[in-house]
């Protein structure tokens, strides 16, 4: 056999020259591959006589865990070669400034809640919560809605399949007889009632969309009920609350006479803007009223000794005219460049 010793050095000498991964592995093969140099005197071994055989065998093992160890070696150093050009490539700049993180904020309708919460909270309202899948009951017969009420029907809202008494709330104001009566219950024994003050903000569903109007809104109801509360106490709390929310003492507020089948009488409430792009123009903001004494009853109130108002608002509505937007359908499609300006 040839010298072993040779054909180490052949293949640390290849080894060496090889400049990339492919010529590494193209230069094993000439050693170690099915046909290389050192695999062909390991298949000679046969016809060695039996005593040859060992000595053989054993040298040329050690030639192969030589040739083994050089290849590994260069594995090594065109891995080590190939890391610092990747890292001269992508050399960093850190005398840059930081990029730092993006910033959330609070979505417009979530900074609108939060400003009328704190004005009504301001003049002794709480804020009630109530479930958004209701009973027919709560949301259209106890608020004086009869069956045959257009409300009612299946193309202006959305009912639970299979179910005719349960659905999704059209209005907040189920909250208001949900209210009455835990809060009746709760004074049962006292023989007299404190004053119920509350607002009910939650998001709301309707079969309707387009750029004023969308399935999903959110709305606030408003409820105030005690002795001797009249639609005197409704204007001025009505008129307070948008000379503050709108930061204006120059806004013209009325009462437009109207039709609600849980108030009576009905109004819808008007404001006008005296400066601005709406300035002089009237725009329908709420509707409000005395709570009809059917109301009360279902709400476990006595109408003989006791009265109330109640308003509703829409959030959507009352921040597209804080802010200036002319398309409800921005609130909810989730787009960062209009987000972003409320930050």
């Amino acid at each position: 056999m040839e010298n072993l010793d040779q054909l180490v050095q052949d293949a640390v000498s290849a080894f060496a020259n090889a400049s990339d991964g492919a010529q590494l592995e193209q230069a094993k093969a000439g050693f170690l591959g099915k046909s290389g140099s050192l695999t062909e005197r390991l298949k000679g071994l046969g016809k060695l006589p039996a005593d040859e055989r060992k000595q053989v065998g054993a040298e040329i093992n050690r030639a192969k865990t030589a040739i083994e160890t050089a290849l590994e070696a260069r594995r090594e150093a065109l891995r080590e070669a190939h890391l610092f050009e990747q890292l001269a490539a992508e050399a960093l700049d850190v005398t840059l400034p930081g990029r730092g993180l993006h910033q959330g904020g609070l979505h417009p309708v979530s900074r609108t809640l939060e400003r009328i919460e704190a004005l009504f909270r301001s003049v002794g309202f709480i804020v009630a919560d109530g479930p958004e899948i209701e009973t027919d009951w709560h949301n259209f017969t106890a608020l004086n809605t009869p069956e045959n009420h257009p409300a009612r029907s299946m193309h202006d809202t959305f009912y639970i399949e299979g179910r005719d008494d349960v659905l999704l709330r059209t209005h907040t104001s189920p909250v208001q007889i949900r209210s009455m009566l835990a809060h009746v219950e709760r004074h049962a024994s006292e023989g007299t009632m404190p004053d119920i003050r509350l607002i009910a903000p939650g998001r709301v569903y309707r079969v309707d969309s387009d750029a004023t109007h969308s399935p999903m809104f959110h709305q606030i109801e408003g409820l105030w009920v005690g002795e001797d509360v009249s639609f005197a106490d409704l204007k001025g709390v009505i008129a307070d609350f948008l000379r503050k929310f709108f930061e204006s003492d120059d806004l013209q507020v009325r009462f437009r006479p109207s039709f609600f089948p849980f108030t009576e009488p009905s109004a819808e409430i008007d404001v006008a803007f005296m400066g601005g792009a709406l300035k002089g123009r009237w725009l329908e903001i709420a509707g409000c009223g005395l709570v009809h004494p059917n109301v009360m009853r279902f709400g476990g109130v006595d109408p003989e000794r006791y009265s109330g108002f109640a308003f509703g608002m829409g959030l959507d509505r009352l921040t597209m005219l804080r802010y200036g937007i002319n398309d409800l359908r921005l609130f909810f499609e989730g787009d960062l460049r209009f987000l972003s300006q409320f930050r």
